[in-house]
């Protein structure tokens, strides 16, 4: 059974940093592109960032390249998103993804005050 399980969200001043964590089970870790989205009632789910298996690629949506860095550690099937410089605008749920199988979290929320 797959399961993806967030945390790490919650309330923060612009201009502050939040650790997101996801751990992953059930599927082959090593393998598996995994992408941090956001989703907002407002907007549609937005794809944040990935990093491929072995963490040689990384892609970042232009909103948050150079605040927000993806990482993974494939020993402990763990994937990360060290966010920083926090905006209002990042205020979203946070929802980590695995591609193969494709297979969601229940999502963080991260709320960036004014």
């Amino acid at each position: 059974q797959v399961r993806l399980v967030e945390s790490g969200g919650g309330l923060v001043q612009a201009g502050g940093s939040l650790r997101l964590s996801c751990a992953a089970s059930g599927i082959i870790f090593g393998i598996n592109t995994m992408v941090w989205y956001r989703q907002t009632p407002e907007k549609q789910r937005e794809l944040v960032a990935s990093i491929s298996p072995r963490s040689s690629t990384r892609t970042y949506a232009d909103s948050v390249r150079g605040r927000f860095t993806i990482s993974r550690d494939n020993a402990n099937n763990m994937v990360y998103l060290q966010m920083n410089s926090l905006k209002p605008e990042d205020t979203a749920v946070y929802y980590c993804h695995a591609r193969d199988p494709s297979s969601w979290g229940q999502g963080t929320q991260v709320t960036v005050s004014s």
